[in-house]
């Protein structure tokens, strides 16, 4: 089964070739991938090289974390894509986003104040959890909504952090 995989507007096509392989463009890869203990972590061996990642469902994407940077992931098999291409449907960047924590930790740093223009891709907060500082960063251009945390402050697995208008 091939899949269209959209990361930060680049596209790219990968095939699931059988439970441990996958082919992306003209190259084999050999992949492990494996939830650990229940929770949205995952752990991720790609040719040879182990990888721990978090990947829950967002809203309209994916939301992975891996190695301190985050990635909002849009997976479609081919039928879909065809489907929505024809439809002349895309992704819609008007409305509120509203940012949820991707996993428990604790705000170590607000970097935007409410009412503040934001460019997609510009970080946000920085998330501490498991040791490691996480940026989140804006999915798409926009004003500052309400923020809901400040830096100090625990949080839980998907509460909401903020809103983009």
């Amino acid at each position: 089964m091939k899949y269209i995989t959209t990361i930060d507007d680049k596209e790219f096509e990968i095939e699931v070739v059988d439970e441990h392989h996958i082919r992306i463009a003209d190259r084999l890869l050999q992949v492990d991938f494996e939830a650990v203990s229940g929770q949205p972590v995952f752990s991720l061996i790609l040719d040879g090289k182990s990888y721990e990642s978090f990947v829950y469902q967002g809203d309209e994407d994916w939301e992975v974390l891996i190695r301190g940077q985050q990635y909002q992931v849009k997976i479609e098999d081919e039928r879909e894509k065809r489907l929505r291409a024809a439809a002349g449907g895309g992704v819609t960047e008007g409305g509120e986003f509203h940012l949820k924590a991707p996993m428990p930790g604790l705000i170590v740093a607000v970097l935007i104040e409410e009412g503040q223009p934001v460019t997609k891709g510009q970080v946000m907060l920085i998330l501490e959890s498991m040791k490691m500082q996480n940026e989140l960063k804006a999915p798409r251009d926009g004003v500052m909504g309400k923020i809901r945390v400040k830096a100090g402050e625990s949080v839980e697995q998907k509460q909401t952090l903020l809103s983009v208008h």
